[in-house]
């Protein structure tokens, strides 16, 4: 059986507590590529990671853990999310069918607890059965752009899938809740 998880990035503590707000789970593509990867046959979870405005990796690991992760499974992350399944898949030794890292985040200048000390992997497409993407924006923050570079030089064979103006890849860059160019990269 394909399966897919989803994961979101990091809301500021304001967002993430604001009762007008939607979840992160449930905020700009994520709902929509859920919705597109279950139509296709893909059974897709979108979980949500605890206290993500201060993410710290014991607490995201117990969530994503409930989760069966195969060689049948695609991972997609959303900048923190992103951040997460790349120390996860450096730290783990298992193969997972594709990942998507959309504006991945590492934390570079090492800010964040979940990413202290961390250096990439360099064998995450040994990882997976049908490679890993980025999708990166011209236009993202420098941080994330640094991100992007850091995971891709310690990985040539990464896909490295370039956009114009696509920001961070949220509703406010995007302008839209759909998501055209992840459904085809999820599903090829």
């Amino acid at each position: 059986m394909k399966t897919a998880i989803v994961l979101h990035g990091m809301p500021n503590k304001i967002n993430y507590y604001s009762a007008s707000a939607n979840s992160q789970s449930n905020c700009h593509w994520i709902p929509w590529i859920q919705q597109q990867l279950i139509i296709k046959d893909i059974t897709t979870q979108t979980p949500e990671m605890p206290e993500s405005f201060n993410p710290d990796y014991g607490k995201w690991l117990d969530v994503f853990k409930q989760f069966k992760v195969d060689s049948s499974t695609t991972l997609i992350g959303h900048s923190c999310g992103g951040g997460f399944l790349t120390k996860w898949l450096t730290l783990n030794h298992i193969q997972v069918n594709k990942v998507i890292l959309v504006a991945p985040w590492i934390d570079p200048n090492q800010t964040k607890e979940m990413f202290k000390d961390f250096k990439v992997g360099n064998d995450l497409v040994e990882k997976t059965v049908s490679g890993i993407t980025i999708f990166n924006s011209d236009n993202d923050t420098e941080e994330v752009q640094n991100s992007s570079r850091i995971i891709k030089e310690a990985n040539p064979n990464i896909l490295l899938k370039e956009f114009h103006n696509y920001g961070h890849f949220c509703y406010k860059d995007l302008k839209s809740n759909e998501f055209p160019e992840l459904l085809e990269e999820a599903i090829k």
